[in-house]
């Protein structure tokens, strides 16, 4: 989490103070109640002086966006607090503007221009959000949410990447990707895609091995019913999977 000021970085405090900046950023222009930052920052854990180290926090943030922050402010608003961003303020915000346009492209049919949009929200992104709190043990189940939607963009980009003809370009991160998402059946069916349409067939086959095993070891489940068909569609070498043939537009 950074705050930047006319390109330089701003020191936003102590674990405390960080920590309730970002679970407004992750509620912004919400009013967020003091007992749930409470349970957010202590679980049900709390010192008895976790509400007086809330109201430090505040007033802290408050000195730093009043000097560094113009495009926010944060106000006592009851039950708690709510912090005021501007659009574009917050790359969260900016990333999923950028995803939303992104996907109405590439539904209308611009397909190249959606994927430079989601690319470009993606590139907000330099790893999980808010991970220097996540390194400090916090368990926010926003973050989750938040990962997922990073995630879902990638998948949505990949999937008119393949559409483009991109397999090529886009294996080596799908590879490193299902690495880490392991469970998540769409990528692997993306990758065990671009993988056949490259030419590897024995690769993408053993894609569908890997995925099988961890999804039965992990979840106790066989693999849902499109990506078993992508296996014998495979196995086959079922035109219908084949990379698309695109045609130069003559002018």
């Amino acid at each position: 989490m950074e705050l930047v000021d006319d390109g330089e970085r701003v020191e936003l405090g102590g674990g405390v103070q960080r920590a309730v900046l970002g679970y407004l950023l992750l509620h912004a222009n919400q009013v967020v109640p003091t007992s749930r930052m409470l349970r957010a920052l202590w679980d049900e854990h709390a010192p008895l002086t976790a509400r007086k180290m809330v109201q430090n926090a505040v007033s802290g943030l408050r000195r730093t966006l009043a000097a560094h922050g113009p495009g926010a402010s944060l106000h006592t608003h009851s039950p708690g607090y709510r912090l005021r961003v501007a659009p574009g303020a917050v790359d969260m915000h900016e990333f999923r503007r950028l995803v939303e346009e992104g996907r109405a492209a590439i539904d209308a049919g611009a397909v190249l221009d959606g994927v430079g949009l989601l690319r470009a929200g993606l590139g907000l992104w330099r790893g999980r959000a808010l991970a220097d709190l996540v390194e400090r043990g916090t368990m926010w189940s926003e973050l989750a949410a938040v990962e997922n939607e990073r995630l879902l963009a990638l998948e949505d980009c990949f999937e008119a990447e393949l559409g483009c003809g991109r397999h090529r370009e886009i294996t080596p991160e799908l590879e490193i990707l299902t690495e880490a998402e392991p469970l998540r059946e769409r990528l692997c069916r993306q990758f065990m895609l671009a993988l056949y349409r490259s030419g590897r067939q024995v690769d993408a086959l053993s894609v569908y091995r890997r995925t099988r095993v961890a999804l039965v070891d992990g979840l106790g489940i066989e693999p849902g019913p499109e990506l078993q068909q992508l296996q014998q569609m495979i196995l086959d070498h079922d035109r219908a999977i084949q990379a698309p043939m695109l045609m130069a537009s003559l002018s």
